[in-house]
This record gives structure tokens, C-alpha cells and sequence, in this order.
């Protein structure tokens, strides 16, 4: 297993960026690779993903999940293996600080090499950069 943990302060209150993270659907407009999620029910979610070249799709469970504060999930059936966390701390009224842990089992001569040059800590550190613009350039979480 490969861990990647990134981290990112974004400028709005810990209520909105929680909010908007939990609104899975909405992944697609800020993260690269991602094209589809459907929400299927309170804690399971349907990914089709696309990354350098491969599609795949799986399933992902939320395992624990903890308002304004932390949200953990790990995959089930499927074609990935992996396992994440993603909390939030306060900074003050205005600011957040957003910490993505993930685990994950690279598959195949592609993806090995891919985890020897920190392609998913790239892919990681620009989905938490564009989170950052989408939610600060909105001010608000979507479906609300």
C-alpha cells in the first residue's frame, strides 16, 4: 500500500468546505480524473474515474463520518483498493485547513512506476488546489 497526504488551507469557514466536500456528486468540477459519481445512498457512492488512460469504477463507503470535522471512506468491490480520510480544523471564523490521507494499492507496471514519481500526490495536491478555488470563488457549498 502507497499513502499520499496532502494538505491546503482554503478561506471559508469550516461549515462551508465541510459542507461542499460532502456533496459527492460535485467531485467531477474540481477533480481530475474523476467523471461520475452518483450517490446511491446516506454512505455509498459509485465512481467512474479515468487516470492516465485507465477507467475505472468502484464503489466507496463512508466509514465514519463526523460533521465539520472528518469524513473516512474505503472501497468496496470494484476495480480499486484504497482507503481515505479527510478532515477538517478550524483555523479561525474564516479559514480552514483541509488534510487528505489516502491509501491505496497500485495495480499493474503503470501504476507502480506512476506511485515511484508521486503521480497520485500530484494528482491529490492540484484536486485539493482546484477545491480551493471552486468553493472559494463560490463562498458557498453547492446544493444549498
Amino acid at each position: 500500500m502507497s499513502l499520499v497526504k496532502e494538505s491546503i488551507e482554503v478561506n471559508v469557514p469550516v461549515r462551508t468546505a465541510y459542507d461542499q466536500w460532502t456533496q459527492f456528486e460535485s467531485f467531477p468540477q474540481f477533480m481530475d480524473g474523476v467523471e461520475r459519481i452518483d450517490q446511491l445512498t446516506d454512505t455509498l457512492t459509485h465512481w467512474v474515474t479515468k487516470v492516465g488512460g485507465a477507467k475505472r469504477e468502484f464503489d466507496a463507503e463512508v466509514t465514519e463520518q463526523i460533521p465539520d470535522t472528518k469524513v473516512a471512506w474505503v472501497t468496496v468491490g470494484g476495480e480499486s483498493d484504497q482507503s481515505g480520510l479527510v478532515t477538517f480544523e478550524p483555523i479561525d471564523a474564516f479559514h480552514t485547513q483541509i488534510t487528505l490521507m489516502m491509501d491505496f494499492d497500485p495495480e499493474g507496471v503503470a501504476e507502480n512506476i506512476g506511485d515511484g514519481l508521486a503521480f497520485v500526490d500530484r494528482l491529490v495536491k492540484g484536486d485539493l488546489k482546484r477545491f480551493k478555488h471552486f468553493i472559494e470563488d463560490r463562498g458557498t457549498a453547492t446544493g444549498q
